[in-house]
């Protein structure tokens, strides 16, 4: 059996945001999520450097259409969640990284003091 090993933080209204998806959405979410706490890689990702170093993007898509998690990972004993949000178009809206770096480096501030 695998343990526990990294608590979840969700920064700014990241957990707000992921609540808001459709049921299925936010389980499959929350599934993924459970993944990466465990040490495993989800098992639709891709990295996310526009964002900042070792952070990561969850993939879900379902039949209400596709979700993003944005999160980072590679603090030893968290995971943190920096944004949410449904997919509307083909490419990642600017205002959603934009936020997302905005809370990587909030992330990160936080990280070094």
């Amino acid at each position: 059996m695998i343990e526990l090993n990294k608590y979840v933080e969700f920064i700014g209204t990241s957990l707000e945001d992921l609540r808001a998806f459709p049921t299925t959405a936010r389980r499959e979410a929350g599934y993924q999520i459970d993944q990466v706490q465990h040490g495993l890689d989800p098992d639709n990702w891709k990295p996310l450097r526009t964002v900042g170093r070792g952070a990561r993007e969850i993939r879900i898509r379902d039949e209400s259409g596709a979700f993003r998690v944005i999160y980072i990972a590679k603090v030893e004993d968290r995971v943190y969640v920096l944004h949410a949000f449904q997919k509307k178009t083909q490419k990642t809206r600017k205002t959603d990284l934009d936020l997302a770096k905005k809370r990587y480096k909030e992330v990160a501030e936080r990280l070094s003091s």
